[in-house]
């Protein structure tokens, strides 16, 4: 059974309400996944056995979608977005699905020999030897064993055998960094006076880049090097940068990027 969830203008199972925004039905925008996420967590920590563990991963999943999707819709970008690539999270989603399932019939096929290992129990071994009449009739186990055949068994035995690898080809490698995008941008910004946000990632083709510049602006901002403006909710952010040479330089560290002021 698929965990209920409650907002304002819903009550249902959170796989319809994640059917619904992706039919269109309903606007990721209008949905506060906040309580949700609350509710979730608070029924965890004090009523953890009614909650299975496939709802507790189902749950995981489609929450990590939603806050996907709302995430892209609130980052600045085209009017008007297409379809496929609003829900371009999805493949991955499905990905995670088809292992759940897969998980499902491994833990299935555990069962199944957990039966099979108490019925086993359940049979009793004969622990008298054959009888005197049909002692001379008995195999000989050994027929056939030579010292070469046991000493290539041993050496069988000695064979390290190959460590499973796990395949990262799926994995993104980071290729741009928050601390290096800022270094960049206290070098472009100073000679292009007031601009725009949405300018500053045009041409950028992938969803990291986009989000690496945005955290490099909040930096900047935060180092008082640059301020930000936005004259409409979701219009352009616009920014200017308001630094000098005499403020310090920026010095690039394992916890980020800092200042360094002389004197």
């Amino acid at each position: 059974m698929t965990y209920m969830v409650e907002v304002e203008g819903y009550q249902g199972t959170i796989a319809r309400l994640l059917q619904q925004i992706q039919g269109h039905e309903r606007d990721i925008l209008d949905v506060p996944l906040a309580p949700i996420v609350e509710v979730f967590v608070a029924t965890l920590l004090e009523h953890r056995e009614i909650l299975s563990l496939d709802q507790i991963s189902e749950f995981l999943l489609i929450a990590a979608v939603l806050i996907e999707m709302k995430s892209t819709k609130l980052l600045p970008g085209p009017d008007e977005v297409d379809a496929d690539e609003e829900l371009v999270g999805l493949e991955a989603r499905d990905l995670l699905l088809a292992r759940l399932l897969e998980c499902r019939a491994y833990a299935g096929a555990a069962d199944a020999f957990v039966l099979l290992s108490e019925l086993a129990l359940r049979s009793v071994p004969r622990e008298s030897g054959l009888e005197e009449d049909f002692v001379l009739l008995a195999p000989d186990l050994l027929v056939g064993v030579t010292a070469d055949k046991v000493a290539e068994a041993f050496k069988r035995t000695l064979i390290v055998p190959e460590q499973p690898r796990v395949d990262l080809s799926h994995v993104t490698i980071d290729v741009v960094t928050v601390a290096a995008t800022v270094v960049e941008l206290a070098t472009q910004l100073p000679t292009q006076g007031k601009t725009s946000f949405r300018s500053m990632v045009d041409g950028l083709t992938t969803r990291l880049e986009i989000i690496v510049r945005f955290l490099a602006v909040l930096e900047l901002c935060k180092l008082g090097r640059v301020t930000l403006g936005q004259g409409v909710n979701f219009g352009d952010l616009e920014i200017e940068w308001i630094g000098t040479d005499d403020d310090g330089s920026l010095i690039i560290t394992a916890e980020g990027v800092i200042d360094s002021y002389e004197g």
